[in-house]
């Protein structure tokens, strides 16, 4: 066959190395299940209004309060369609417990910091989206401290969405920026952002906002929860990656408790 001089577009790929394909659903399912039951045994998570979630392919954008809350999406959200994260931004995923762990789950898109592999990460949203499956994203980039606090989300939510032509839904975490045993935690879908168009500066910017808005009004009236025992802040801050180093001393919002 004689050369174009084209080159194809590089084919989607699935987070991960390689595998097997029924592997894969194997690590999906275990890591499904082992999250619903050990999250169990210590919160109680409640979905409210499922129905809004779209059948298929979608990006789901949520408020970031905790290392737990993508092992309480985990527990909570429907098995199907499959769910994957975004993230973390590591340079080496084989570095740490904890990195070694997602890597095995096939369920992350990792990215490595100065979105050196952008384009690569893109493909991989690519692989997640036209396999039928949803992605899962942080959208503030960071945890914080407040339950009614949102802060200003980054464009890859709705970049991603905009791309793959495909709903943006927001979802509101409560109850996990202070890790109780027995406490609430609730998850509330909102209203899907359907994209159209083309991924431009003015249609991202455009979308992010819609974003930010409906996910706000979705925690603006959330409870805030005073500090646990010990075990409790123990267990709420082992995992948290604080850009400021720790904790703030004060919440952020009016009326938090200490």
């Amino acid at each position: 066959m004689a050369d174009t001089g084209q080159r194809s577009a590089p084919e989607p790929r699935l987070p991960g190395a390689p595998i097997h394909p029924l592997r894969r659903t194997i690590r999906y399912w275990l890591s499904r299940g082992v999250a619903w039951g050990v999250i169990r045994t210590y919160v109680r998570p409640r979905l409210e209004n499922r129905d809004r979630l779209p059948p298929g392919p979608a990006i789901y954008c949520f408020n970031h309060l905790n290392w737990s809350d993508p092992f309480i999406l985990m527990a909570i959200m429907p098995f199907r369609p499959r769910l994957y994260f975004f993230g973390p931004k590591e340079e080496d995923m084989e570095v740490g417990g904890r990195n070694r762990l997602m890597s095995w789950t096939r369920a992350s898109v990792a990215y490595r910091p100065g979105k050196s592999d952008l384009l690569d990460a893109t493909r991989r949203v690519r692989g997640v989206l036209s396999s039928g499956g949803v992605l899962a994203i942080a959208g503030e980039g960071r945890i914080h401290a407040s339950e009614r606090e949102l802060l200003r989300l980054e464009e890859g939510p709705a970049y991603f969405a905009l791309r793959s032509g495909v709903p943006l839904v927001p979802l509101a975490i409560s109850g996990t920026s202070w890790l109780r045993l027995g406490r609430r935690v609730t998850v509330t879908v909102g209203e899907a952002l359907v994209p159209s168009g083309r991924p431009t500066r003015e249609a991202v910017e455009d979308l992010t906002e819609q974003c930010w808005a409906a996910l706000h009004e979705l925690v603006a009236n959330k409870p805030e929860y005073p500090r646990p025992g010990p075990i409790g802040r123990w267990l709420t801050e082992v995992f948290n990656d604080w850009p400021e180093g720790a904790r703030p001393a004060v919440q952020a919002a009016p009326g938090a408790a200490d």
